[in-house]
């Protein structure tokens, strides 16, 4: 009897916070005043902003490699050439 009306009183509770919750779940009210990039990501589904800002990071971090690289090889050239 106890457990049937936990129950009842959980799934109160549950459906309370739906009702709470709702109209911040639905989305931004007041696009219509954003930049056009903040309209853009918000039409969008969220997991093209994820690629996207995935996409940079990689992209970043490709470029910080190739610059790393470039100068290592440049020591590398430095060290052979005082050795000679």
């Amino acid at each position: 009897m106890n457990l049937l009306f936990a129950q009842e009183q959980t799934s109160t509770t549950v459906d309370t916070l739906t009702q709470i919750y709702s109209d911040k779940w639905s989305g931004a009210e007041g696009m219509e005043n954003a930049s056009g990039f903040v309209q853009m990501m918000a039409s969008n589904d969220l997991i093209f902003v994820v690629l996207g800002v995935s996409l940079i990071i990689w992209f970043v971090l490709l470029f910080y490699m190739i610059k790393v690289d470039r100068k290592v090889s440049d020591l590398e050239k430095e060290i052979e050439s005082e050795k000679s």
